[in-house]
């Protein structure tokens, strides 16, 4: 070999050594490059998930058949804000399993039960003695009407004796109000249980007498019925026992169920109190403070569920009530204190009392008067 070529031998040499390396230091400069935009693209959706769930709060409400979920649903619709508020609606199976869910399901902030089971469930202890600690209140939302839907041959309550009779889904506040209202009254019919739009079925063929529903009126599973001489709704009375035991006396009208009821025409019935109800988290923890967050916006907000859209049921609602026999959570109390030392408690729908008044006592303007002053006076007790 000539020196010449010696020497190029040499030079290449030198040059794939200095290439080699820069090659490498590029390749390891471009993986830590990638490495660096993966974990900055994995920590964005980190950073979202956190944000999502430190403002996320979910309510237990009902079935496809009644109020429940549609409340739920108007609260989520106003109350949603990107990041700083979400509320998730889920459906639930009633009241009693409400309950259980709010104190024992993972990831249930509140739920929509009845004002009757807390009473219940003091008295049987099923799910502890201390029940009344842990689950409190929010609000009291509105009153929801009975509607018993019967069938051929039955025209009134004591039909139903010896009848087969649906006190509608297994663990729900229709079966447990059904239970204390037919034992207050005397009824004695064979109980079962299954959804109304399978028990409305059955009380047309005869094969049970009739079903029972709790709802907010108008109820979509009864409102939906078409005109049928095979279905009525039977009226209850409202007796000392039943007021005893804290339920209203409440009408049904033939606005709410056109093909039920005729026009200008009533049924008279009872009513139980809905209530928005939370499980007794204690201050400082995280739970507490997303409760807390949604308290605050669905009281500052509160006029927005009387207007339209929103379910009727709304224009109901006294925020400020109180409930007999329930604890307040204590964020819930907090704000209707700030707000009566500001003299910004949540305004009365006057209008709409007049209205409720009115059906009451149809085409007798003294006495609606004397509603709506006995229910002034009311509002003015509840608020002391």
């Amino acid at each position: 070999m000539s020196a010449l070529c010696l020497r190029w031998t040499i030079l290449i040499s030198c040059l794939v050594a200095m290439i080699i390396p820069a090659g490498a230091q590029q390749g390891q400069s471009a993986t830590k490059g990638r490495a660096a935009a993966t974990a900055a693209a994995a920590a964005a959706p980190s950073d979202l998930a956190e944000r999502l769930n430190a403002n996320t709060v979910t309510i237990v409400s009902g079935t496809p058949a009644g109020t429940y979920l549609t409340v739920a649903y108007d609260m989520a619709a106003v109350l949603d804000k990107d990041d700083e508020l979400r509320v998730l609606a889920i459906a639930g199976k009633g009241s009693l399993q409400n309950v259980r869910d709010i104190l024992y399901l993972r990831g249930v902030d509140m739920g929509i039960v009845q004002s009757d089971t807390l009473t219940h469930l003091k008295q049987t202890g099923e799910l502890g003695r201390n029940i009344g600690q842990r689950l409190v209140y929010i609000t009291k939302l509105y009153n929801e009407e009975m509607h018993i839907v019967a069938g051929p041959g039955i025209n009134s309550l004591e039909d139903l004796n010896g009848k087969t009779v649906n006190f509608s889904d297994a663990g729900s506040g229709t079966e447990l109000s059904t239970q204390i209202v037919f034992n207050l009254l005397g009824i004695k019919a064979n109980k079962v249980n299954m959804g109304q739009a399978d028990a409305l079925v059955k009380v047309k063929s005869g094969e049970i007498a009739a079903t029972v529903f709790i709802a907010g009126r108008p109820a979509s599973a009864i409102s939906k019925l078409p005109k049928d001489p095979d279905y009525r709704i039977l009226e209850i009375p409202f007796t000392p026992e039943l007021e005893e035991a804290s339920y209203l006396p409440a009408t049904l009208t033939s606005e709410d169920y056109p093909n039920l009821i005729p026009e200008g025409q009533t049924v008279e019935t009872i009513a139980v109190g809905a209530v928005l109800a939370v499980y007794n988290w204690p201050p400082n923890t995280d739970r507490y403070r997303r409760v807390e967050n949604f308290i605050n916006a669905l009281f500052s907000k509160f006029e927005e569920f009387q207007k339209p859209p929103r379910h009727p049921k709304w224009r109901e609602v006294n925020l400020a009530a109180n409930l007999r026999g329930w604890q307040r959570f204590p964020a819930a109390q907090e704000w209707l204190d700030r707000a009566a030392a500001e003299n910004r408690s949540p305004a009365i729908n006057m209008e709409y009392a007049r209205q409720q008044a009115a059906r009451v006592a149809p085409g007798d303007v003294a006495e609606q008067e004397r509603l709506f002053r006995q229910f002034l006076e009311w509002v003015e007790r509840q608020r002391q």
